[in-house]
């Protein structure tokens, strides 16, 4: 019988002993994917797809795919499904991007590693969801999972851009304050966020129930803590322009502010049209965007410290006293 062979260059490809460029793709892919799984989630509830195969994991009790008799919303719940598939791939080629560095970079298999134990989580709450006929609290802890998973890929990508050692802060430490204040904010408007999604009309399917809370109340409540965070953002993104240059921090805050407008002005308008499909998808994808930026501000406030013994070479770190 013949032998299968693997390239040793293949080998070293998927699972070298450096940071390669293609580790860093596969950082911005384990991003890029778990942002985009939210688009296609809130399209099955947009769309009333939410039951579209009524059980888990399969379609039909005798089906695992969907059957013609089952329509659109069939190949829309589906189609989802299939999709945790590619992000469980790409969680995987990500940990193993990066399992050979494990002795001197532990975090990043590690980080990828949760990724990966999260999709398969977030997997069987996808069950639990269907089962529970899309009950408004574990379809928000369905979302609010996706938004964590979020969070610790962009951490992962950050961390694959930082260079390896201690780290310190490199901003004063009102600066620091203000931008875990401003994080506390964003968590604040998401989960808001969240509980309104659960009184509005758009549930998934039909006879899914609502959590009973008052729509237009809780519109006025989540603009709350979005108008904060937007505030905070400004004093982020000036404090950014009059510090001394921190590695990604003036374009990390600049896009958050740029991700905020553009949301600010989507939640307005979906407000006063009805809440149609297509900006609350916008919407909803926008925010676990949000959160990512937001993160990468957060992992911006530290750098590695420089070995070199010439300080004007490293960026200024700032003590408590500060």
């Amino acid at each position: 019988m013949s032998q299968v062979r693997i390239r040793p260059g293949l080998i070293e490809t998927v699972m070298p002993r450096t940071i390669t460029r293609w580790t860093r793709v596969m950082g911005w892919l384990l991003v890029i994917t778990n942002i985009g799984i939210v688009g296609t989630g809130g399209l099955v509830r947009l769309t009333g797809s939410g039951m579209g195969c009524e059980t888990w994991p399969y379609c039909t009790a005798d089906s695992l795919v969907p059957t013609p008799e089952m329509g659109i919303h069939g190949l829309i719940e589906f189609g989802n499904r299939t999709l945790t598939g590619v992000l469980v791939i790409v969680a995987l080629l990500a940990f193993l991007s990066v399992i050979r560095l494990r002795a001197t970079r532990r975090e990043l298999p590690v980080l990828s590693f949760l990724v990966g134990f999260g999709i398969i989580v977030q997997a069987v709450v996808g069950g639990i969801t269907v089962w529970l006929h899309l009950h408004p609290s574990i379809v928000g802890l369905h979302y609010l999972i996706s938004a964590v998973l979020v969070a610790i890929a962009t951490v992962f990508l950050t961390r694959l851009h930082a260079a390896p050692g201690p780290r310190e802060r490199v901003v004063p430490r009102w600066y620091a304050i203000a931008t875990h204040v401003t994080t506390l904010a964003v968590t604040v408007t998401v989960v808001v966020g969240i509980l309104l999604t659960g009184a509005g009309p758009h549930a998934g399917d039909d006879a899914a129930a609502r959590n009973g809370l008052d729509p237009i109340f809780w519109q006025h409540v989540h603009s709350w803590p979005a108008y904060a965070t937007f505030a905070l953002t400004l004093v982020l993104v000036i404090g950014a322009l009059r510090l001394p240059r921190v590695t990604g921090l003036r374009r990390w805050t600049g896009l958050l502010l740029g991700v905020e407008l553009v949301q600010i002005g989507v939640g307005l308008w979906q407000a006063r049209t009805g809440l149609p499909i297509v900006l609350v998808n916008i919407h909803m994808v926008l925010a676990v965007a949000l959160v990512a930026v937001m993160v990468a501000v957060v992992m911006s406030l530290k750098a590695t410290v420089a070995p070199a013994p010439r300080t004007q070479d490293r960026q200024p770190a700032y003590t408590d006293a500060s």
